[in-house]
């Protein structure tokens, strides 16, 4: 089986290549990658290249397929594993393995298992953690955007709070109480306003934080402060740096009571600073930003830390509960994570996404593998479709679900393109 990749041989040398596939093994699985979305942690990686703790020494010989947000189709299953999957079934799958110790992961270690491509191979590994799930919603990409989803979900579930009566840590944010989302008006903060209006242990107030403009009015349009009231949630959209004093017209929003939960979106030494002074008591920071300094660090109040009960914590990735939860949310239409998609490509597109993913404006960039497209912004969608007749048939797919990528949206590209991309 030949497959079309983009593999990583060093630092900054991505190549979009053809090659045959290895026959699969009894305990591997054979799939068609249908849409990868491109995470910054990929642009981490192909930043260090050899440096990076989770990809292998050799990759100058033995190239690995880069990305992990994927999703797709099964096409042939091995002997051992015939009974729990069958080709034609569409897949999600949970990047985060840890399988016995080892830091391999998809889009990082392997020569065959990654998301930017057209065909991989899974391995047994995979299988044996549980880590390949059966999807059932309506459209690829939601799958894709499943395991970022995933990562925000097991952040609201890692955070935990004390009862001084018998030192039992409650795990999540407080139920009814106020959360702030530092640098929240980007892809991943976005997500997190839509799982946080309205998971059970939802809380009575979000605030938003961000810098820009641009930005805060189009989160405005994505998760509507009207959606959030529906929910039982107050929420607000602020910029911190159009307030003279921040902390305290912060402070100020929770009636002076502080935050029970803090998220930070940004690998920002001020802005956790500031989310650290913002804590209530017994508060609970998640520093949630991967910086790229292995040396990054941020001034505490330990003070605070001993008298009024704040902690701090962090949190990468999801587990395979968190994977479930999100697609599951996410085929309900409980979640959206469309709200996340900025951009839409081919494959072609991959390799100078990557690259120069932190210069690209707005949040995720979205592709589709089985196919070439220009990355394009669906904001552009409108002025592109006066002379294509595709962009103007997605622009007004988009505006009918709030200026949203969405299923229709998919369904619009794969018959353009001649995808089926459920048929093995």
């Amino acid at each position: 089986m030949k497959t079309k990749a983009v593999r990583m041989y060093n630092a900054r040398d991505l190549r979009l290549e053809e090659f045959e596939l290895p026959e699969i093994k009894d305990d591997e699985i054979l799939v068609r990658v249908v849409s990868d979305s491109i995470c910054m942690s990929t642009y981490k990686l192909v930043e260090q290249g050899k440096k990076h703790k989770r990809a292998p020494q050799n990759i100058d010989t033995n190239p690995i397929i880069i990305g992990h947000e994927f999703a797709g189709v099964i096409v042939k299953v091995g002997a051992k594993w015939q009974h729990q999957f069958k080709p034609g079934q569409k897949f999600a799958q949970q990047p985060a393995l840890n399988y016995k110790g080892s830091l391999a992961s998809p889009g990082y270690s392997y020569e065959y298992f990654g998301g930017a491509c057209t065909y991989c191979v899974i391995p047994q590994e995979v299988m044996e953690l549980g880590c390949l799930m059966n999807y059932d919603g309506d459209s690829f990409f939601e799958a894709s955007l499943g395991e970022p989803m995933s990562c925000i979900i097991g952040g609201y579930h890692a955070n935990y709070h004390t009862n001084k009566r018998n030192y039992t840590h409650t795990m999540g944010t407080k139920s009814n109480g106020n959360i702030l989302i530092m640098g929240g008006c980007g892809p991943m903060g976005l997500g997190a306003v839509s799982y946080g209006i309205q998971f059970e242990n939802r809380p009575k107030r979000i605030v938003v934080t961000d810098v820009s403009d641009d930005r805060i009015a189009r989160a405005k349009e994505m998760i509507t402060i009207e959606q959030a009231k529906e929910k039982g949630v107050e929420l607000s959209y602020v910029n911190t740096a159009s307030m003279e004093n921040p902390i305290e017209e912060l402070m100020a929003m929770t009636e002076g009571h502080g935050y029970d939960d803090v998220f930070v979106y940004v690998p920002n030494k001020q802005v956790a600073e500031m989310g650290d002074k913002l804590l209530a008591f017994d508060g609970c920071m998640n520093f949630f930003a991967g910086p790229t300094d292995n040396q990054f660090k941020a001034e505490i109040n330990l003070y605070n830390a001993h008298y009024t009960s704040t902690h701090i914590l962090g949190t990468t990735g999801g587990n395979n509960d968190d994977l479930i939860e999100a697609n599951r949310l996410a085929a309900a239409g409980q979640i959206e994570p469309a709200v996340m998609v900025t951009h839409v490509g081919g494959i072609d597109s991959i390799i100078d996404a990557t690259l120069n993913l932190p210069k690209i404006p707005g949040g995720k960039k979205l592709t589709y593998t089985m196919f070439d497209m220009p990355l394009t912004a669906i904001d552009d969608f409108a002025e592109l479709g006066k002379t294509d007749p595709l962009f103007a048939k997605l622009d007004e797919a988009c505006k009918r679900n709030r200026g949203m990528w969405s299923a229709e949206a998919e369904r619009i590209l794969f018959d353009h393109f001649g995808v089926k991309p459920e048929e093995v």
